[in-house]
């Protein structure tokens, strides 16, 4: 594109090289990648349109713009996600938290908040923590929780631990590497995961934004899409306190054989969460 002298200029262009791409939300693509590298919101595209825009901040806005006609989703460009009122870094080793996994914060804070009012400081295990997103959001909205958060990526636990301590949960956030519970003695009052579900012959089949630039390891659950609940399920119990519960993140047609999951290892299905759209997209569990 023609390089762009103001932002309105840098607006529309970009706008117009996304519509042009088919890419599926290009309006809200070009205001987020405008914005990042121009240092601008919404109210000065509407208001000062007229600011200049040097040529090295419009070549960067091309060079982003290249980025998402080839696939690229666009939080993964600006380095960063919105998630549950806290904002994530991204790094290759970690999943994009998405707002589906905001039904399993908001079912698990509920239990959650319960504990603290009876004077219980709750210690969450977050398993395949990634960008530490479940974690650091129930402790940013529960200033007495604890939380341990594991990963099989060294990257995704540097991410992690670098996400707490931007927001100012270091303190109260540890990061360890373990392949599930292999490197965990401790108990908990909840465990909390949004495991790989995607059966692993579906991978190819996913939409190029997911599968060509999210870990594979957080994404495939196997030939079933169901290995990372029976391995939860059958060792949760042990490292779950007195009264504790297991909450998990499900594919949208798994309810069913996560709950039968869950019930042949001795817990009941205790309460679910709904995504924006009404699926059934969180089940939290507690021991018979």
């Amino acid at each position: 594109m023609s390089r762009a002298s103001t932002l309105h200029d840098l607006h529309r262009q970009a706008l117009r090289q996304l519509q042009a791409g088919d890419v599926e939300t290009p309006g809200l693509d070009a205001r987020l990648l405008v914005g990042h590298f121009t240092n601008t919101t919404q109210t000065d595209a509407i208001v000062r349109g007229d600011i200049p825009i040097d040529p090295e901040t419009a070549a960067a806005v091309e060079k982003a713009l290249l980025r998402r006609l080839a696939g690229e989703p666009v939080h993964r460009i600006i380095g960063h996600r919105a998630f549950h009122g806290i904002e994530l870094s991204l790094s290759p080793g970690t999943l994009e938290p998405r707002p589906d996994t905001e039904a399993l914060v908001d079912m698990a804070l509920t239990r959650l908040r319960a504990l603290a009012a009876e004077g219980t400081g709750p210690r969450i295990l977050d398993l395949g923590t990634g960008t530490g997103a479940i974690a650091l959001a129930l402790l940013h909205a529960l200033p007495e929780a604890t939380a341990l958060g594991v990963d099989i990526s060294g990257d995704a636990l540097r991410t992690a631990v670098e996400n707490a301590a931007r927001l100012g949960l270091a303190a109260r956030f540890e990061a360890r590497r373990s392949d599930w519970f292999a490197a965990v003695p401790e108990k908990f009052h909840a465990i909390v995961a949004n495991p790989p579900y995607i059966p692993s012959r579906d991978i190819a089949s996913l939409p190029r934004e997911v599968r060509d630039f999210d870990p594979h390891a957080a994404l495939d659950g196997g030939a079933d899409g169901l290995e990372p609940y029976r391995t939860i399920a059958g060792r949760a119990a042990d490292h779950l306190e007195e009264g504790g519960f297991v909450a998990v993140e499900i594919g949208h047609d798994q309810f069913g054989a996560v709950e039968r999951i869950f019930a042949e290892h001795g817990f009941r299905l205790e309460q679910t969460g709904l995504d924006l759209l009404g699926h059934r997209r969180a089940m939290a569990f507690s021991r018979l």
